[in-house]
């Protein structure tokens, strides 16, 4: 069902995007929800909006690419809420790149946040899951940019295309244990990362022509799904690609 009362998720990245309105989202439906990113202000600020719609919202101080500080937020959630019944591992980052002529450094941040991001979440709360014996949910944040190169980012491109790969080998994997593991891949959306991109006048010309929609996505439009991925609605979708783009890949 939609009502997702006495569900409880975990939102990595959590405090701003997407991964807020996946946030608000879950708790519009009624889901608890645990907010883990790196900045404590930030995640008090999302805490605050996520309880003023009612719901029970918990945050904790995490790096995403250290295993320690991920164990202990899912230590710390689970002594706040008691189970975890979904993961949106959404957490990453962005940014230019040269080629040929680039630093190796900022390929290998990238992929530290991006795809170590999203594996040592999926795989603390996957064995809390296993433990649990009551199947789950798991959602990773990919792009459209894993299947349409980006060539003033290919480390932002190999980075999505990465996470796909983790999603359908987790798919598999984890099935015998009824645990779902779905890629969302949004198109060009409105956030505090894409900033500089919405400030250019031909970039947005450029995306609004080849979006039939004629708009960039929000936050906004990542609630529905995240309820729906939570939810048992979703009983029988895993290994799936979900693209978010306002028909910019069918275009």
């Amino acid at each position: 069902m939609f009502d997702l009362t006495n569900q409880t998720a975990v939102v990595t990245g959590g405090n701003r995007g997407i991964g807020l309105g996946y946030a608000r989202g879950l708790a519009k439906s009624g889901a608890s929800v645990a907010i883990w990113s790196r900045s404590p202000e930030r995640n008090q600020v999302a805490v605050d909006q996520l309880t003023a719609l009612g719901a029970d919202a918990f945050a904790a101080a995490c790096d995403v690419t250290d295993p320690n500080s991920v164990n202990e937020a899912l230590a710390s959630t689970l002594e706040h809420f008691g189970a975890v019944h979904a993961l949106f591992a959404n957490a990453g980052t962005s940014g230019r790149m040269a080629f040929p002529d680039f630093d190796l450094e900022d390929w290998n941040d990238l992929f530290d946040v991006n795809v170590v991001g999203t594996l040592l979440p999926a795989q603390s709360v996957a064995r809390h899951m296993i433990e649990r014996g009551e199947g789950g949910s798991i959602a990773v944040t990919s792009s459209i940019g894993a299947s349409h190169g980006l060539p003033v980012a290919p480390h932002y491109s190999a980075s999505k295309a990465a996470q796909i790969g983790l999603v359908k080998a987790l798919a598999v994997k984890l099935a015998k244990h009824n645990i779902r593991v779905n890629a969302i891949c949004p198109g060009f959306v409105a956030t505090e990362l894409t900033e500089p991109e919405q400030t250019n006048e031909a970039f947005q010309t450029a995306i609004k022509q080849r979006v039939p929609l004629r708009r960039w996505g929000t936050p906004e439009d990542f609630e529905g799904l995240a309820v729906y991925l939570a939810s048992g609605h979703s009983a029988f979708v895993t290994g799936a690609e979900l693209v978010i783009d306002g028909g910019y890949s069918a275009f």
